[in-house]
């Protein structure tokens, strides 16, 4: 009679579940359903279901490192119990000393992107270059098109999957409601702080 783990071993789900999870580990950006599905050459319900299995495997207070849904896919990160450890080993650039200028563009940005240079500079009411060539060389912000491509018109800005995330967001519209945090920066770069703060605890 077969042992218990070797059914399991033989168990075809539990076979995909093992791909599914070596395609997660060697991805630098999170996976999408229909990602794993065609790399894994499999069915998105298969999929789906043995994702169930890999995010039991892979849950806080479980295991070191967590399966979750962010950015419009899967990926892991690692466990909050180890959030410490992790961040003194390697600090990750899209996060550190990130200044109020930068986190206001990113802002702006985020709330309402795509926009150019000039919109944002009108919004804070000084000048955004610097601040958006640091954002677009940390990856967190990315170019969107032109205000009108016929005559060259201003690049503009849209956030990223890696803004999305390095705060934990599925997608934009889990960000702070306008509503709730008022019109000004000042309040919405306050809120965006907690998110990060949150994110890293």
């Amino acid at each position: 009679m077969d042992s218990p783990l070797r059914l399991i071993a033989s168990n075809p789900l539990d076979q995909l579940a093992r791909t599914i999870e070596a395609l997660l580990v060697v991805a630098s950006a999170p996976l999408s359903v229909e990602d794993l599905a065609e790399a894994a050459d499999d069915h998105t319900e298969r999929v789906e279901a043995a994702l169930g299995l890999v995010r039991e495997r892979y849950s806080e207070g479980r295991s070191g490192i967590v399966l979750e849904h962010v950015a419009g896919g899967w990926a892991f990160r690692s466990a909050r119990e180890a959030a410490e450890a992790c961040a003194r080993l390697f600090e990750k650039p899209a996060q550190r000393n990130l200044s109020q200028a930068s986190l206001e563009t990113l802002a702006i940005v985020a709330y309402l992107g795509p926009c150019s240079r000039p919109d944002i500079a009108r919004i804070r009411g000084v000048a955004a270059d610097s601040a958006v060539a640091n954002l677009v060389e940390r990856g967190l912000i990315t170019e969107s098109g032109r205000d009108d491509p016929a005559a060259g018109g201003a690049i503009k800005y849209r956030t990223t999957p890696l803004f999305e995330r390095v705060f934990g967001l599925e997608s934009l519209s889990q960000l702070p409601r306008l509503d709730d945090v008022g019109e000004s920066t000042e309040q919405i770069r306050e809120r965006l702080n907690e998110v990060a703060e949150k994110r890293s605890a």
